[in-house]
C-alpha cells in the first residue's frame, strides 16, 4: 500500500477545520484550497477519511494530471489512463467535469470527452465497456480543467459524505450535517460543557455534536461507499477499521446535549433523526419558544442557525425573532457563549450585540457569517 494522493472536499470557509481533521487521521502533506484539502496516505487513510471525516463532502482519488487544451488532448490524456486496472467493466460509470478559465468551455461537453476515453480504452482491450449511469453509478468519475491543466480522479465516496443516513426528510429546511459539524468544531466544543441549540430545526445540530462528544465515526451508518466497487478494494481492511470505530464510540457525552424548537412536529422529526443516529439517549429535546429560553445549570455553548428565508419570512416578523433571541441571551444566558449562523445581516442587527467574532461560511449557494457572542 504506497502512499496515494486525495483531494477532500468540503464547504467554503471549513477548509483548516477539515486539514485539521485529516491530520489526525495520519494525513500527509496536508494542504489548503478553496473549497477543499489536498492530502497523502496509504489505502487505509483513503478509508478512514470516508468514515471518520465530518466536514467533507467527498474523498477523491488523485489519478492523472495532464496538460488538456483542446478536447483532442483532453481525450488522449483521459484515455492513457489505465481504467481497467481499477474497476471492472461490469460496474456502471458517470463522469463529473469542472471547467474554469479553459479553452474547453463546456462542463458537460469535457465529461463527453472523457467518458468515450473511458469507454473506448476498455473497449480496445476487451471489446466490451461499461455502461453509463448518470444517477447512481457505481463508479464515479471527476474532471477538473483549470487553465489548460486537467486533473483526473476518482470519486471514492459515491454519494456525498454529508448524507449520514439518519435524516428521515432530505427535503427539510436544515444545514448540511457537513457544515453542522464544521460549526460544532469551529466553536472549538469537545463535550466537555453543555451546548444548547434553541432553533434546533430536524435536530442537525445536536446530532452532530452528540457524534463528536461520544466520538461516533459519522459514517458508520453509511451503507456503501463507491470505494467499495474498486478492484483494490480490500474487504477485510475495512471491516478493521468498522470494528474499530465501533469500539471507540462512547455510549454517553460528558455534558449535556439539548435541542428546542417553536415546531412540535420538528421536535418529533429531531427525535426521530436522533433515534435513527443512535443518539437519542445522548440528546434531549423539547417544543419551546425562543423567548422561554432560560438555560439552567454550568455554562456552555449556544450554537444554532435560526430561521431565514426558508422558516421565516423576512420584515416585522424576522426582526421579532432576533430580537427576541438577543434578549434571551443577554437576560437569560449569563456565563455562555452563543454562536449564531446568519445569512440574514439585517435580520442578525436585530440580536442588539456586538459579535466578538465574524466567521465566513457558505450554507449551500447562501453567504452566511458565524456569529459569536460573549454574554457576560
Amino acid at each position: 500500500m504506497g502512499s496515494r494522493r486525495y483531494f477532500a472536499t468540503t464547504s467554503k470557509g471549513l477548509e483548516d477545520v477539515l486539514a485539521g481533521e485529516i491530520r489526525a487521521l495520519g494525513g500527509k502533506t496536508v494542504g489548503t484550497s478553496t473549497g477543499g484539502v489536498p492530502f497523502s496516505g496509504d489505502a487505509a487513510l483513503g478509508y478512514r477519511a470516508n468514515l471518520w471525516l465530518r466536514t467533507a463532502n467527498r474523498v477523491l482519488l488523485h489519478l492523472s494530471d495532464f496538460p488538456a487544451p483542446t478536447p483532442a488532448t483532453l481525450y488522449e490524456g483521459a484515455k492513457a489512463i489505465p481504467w481497467p486496472d481499477f474497476f471492472p467493466v461490469r460496474k456502471t460509470i458517470a463522469v463529473d467535469a469542472t471547467v474554469r478559465d479553459s479553452g474547453i468551455t463546456h462542463s458537460h461537453f469535457a465529461a463527453q470527452k472523457a467518458k468515450d476515453a473511458v469507454v473506448d480504452r476498455f473497449r480496445e482491450g476487451s471489446g466490451s465497456r461499461p455502461n453509463v449511469d448518470p444517477l447512481s453509478p457505481e463508479i464515479r468519475i471527476n474532471v477538473r480543467i483549470v487553465g489548460d491543466a486537467c486533473t483526473v480522479s476518482l470519486d471514492l465516496s459515491g454519494e456525498s459524505l454529508n448524507r449520514r443516513g439518519y435524516r428521515g426528510d432530505p427535503g427539510e429546511a436544515s444545514l448540511r450535517e457537513t457544515l453542522a459539524a464544521g460549526m460544532v468544531l469551529l466553536t472549538g466544543w469537545d463535550g466537555g460543557t453543555p451546548l444548547l441549540d434553541p432553533t434546533c430545526g430536524a435536530g442537525t445540530i445536536p446530532i452532530e455534536a452528540a457524534l463528536v462528544a461520544t466520538n461516533t465515526a459519522p459514517g458508520l451508518r453509511r451503507e456503501t461507499f463507491a470505494f467499495q466497487h474498486l478492484s483494490d478494494y480490500d474487504p477485510p481492511l475495512w471491516e478493521s477499521l468498522v470494528a474499530e470505530a465501533k469500539e471507540t464510540a462512547l455510549p454517553s457525552a460528558p455534558a449535556r446535549i439539548e435541542g428546542s424548537d417553536l415546531s412540535p412536529g420538528a421536535i418529533r422529526n429531531a427525535r426521530r433523526n436522533a433515534g435513527r443516529a443512535g443518539v437519542s439517549k445522548v440528546v434531549a429535546f423539547a417544543d419551546r419558544d425562543i423567548r422561554e429560553l432560560s438555560p439552567s445549570g454550568p455554562p456552555g455553548i449556544i450554537l444554532c442557525n435560526p430561521p431565514y428565508g426558508v422558516r421565516i419570512r423576512s420584515g416585522p416578523e424576522a426582526e421579532s425573532f432576533y430580537r427576541a433571541m438577543g434578549e434571551a441571551f443577554k437576560k437569560r444566558c449569563a456565563g455562555w457563549t452563543a454562536y449564531v449562523l446568519s445569512g440574514n445581516p439585517d435580520a442578525s442587527r436585530h440580536i442588539g450585540l456586538k459579535a466578538s467574532r465574524k466567521i465566513p461560511l457558505m450554507n449551500g449557494p447562501i453567504d452566511c457569517r458565524l456569529l459569536r457572542y460573549e454574554l457576560y
